[in-house]
């Protein structure tokens, strides 16, 4: 199991609905509690998130290698996808 690292940024809801379907996920399936993620604030962490390839947030990465960053535009289940598909890669690391 990986940990994942989460860039966001407060205010932006696209970083809003990527936390909640984080906690819908662990609702509909206990494994992803176990995933250890770091959140940082971009502007409050800009060391941090300076070391990371990205433009948009929510970003989410293992290591380096970036999972998801979100794009403009993007549904609620869209978003869901898509931090699903970071965790399952954070599980079978």
């Amino acid at each position: 199991m990986q940990k994942i690292i989460g860039l966001y940024l407060n205010g932006c809801p696209y970083c809003k609905n990527a936390r909640l379907s984080i906690e819908e996920l662990i609702k509909e399936n206990p494994e992803y509690g176990k995933v250890p993620v770091e959140w940082y604030e971009e502007t409050e962490h800009p060391e941090i998130s300076k070391q990371f390839s990205y433009y948009y947030v929510p970003s989410l990465f293992i290591g380096q290698e970036k999972l998801y960053e979100a794009q403009p535009g993007q549904s609620y289940d869209e978003i869901k996808a898509h931090v699903k598909a970071t965790f399952d890669a954070a599980l079978k690391a």
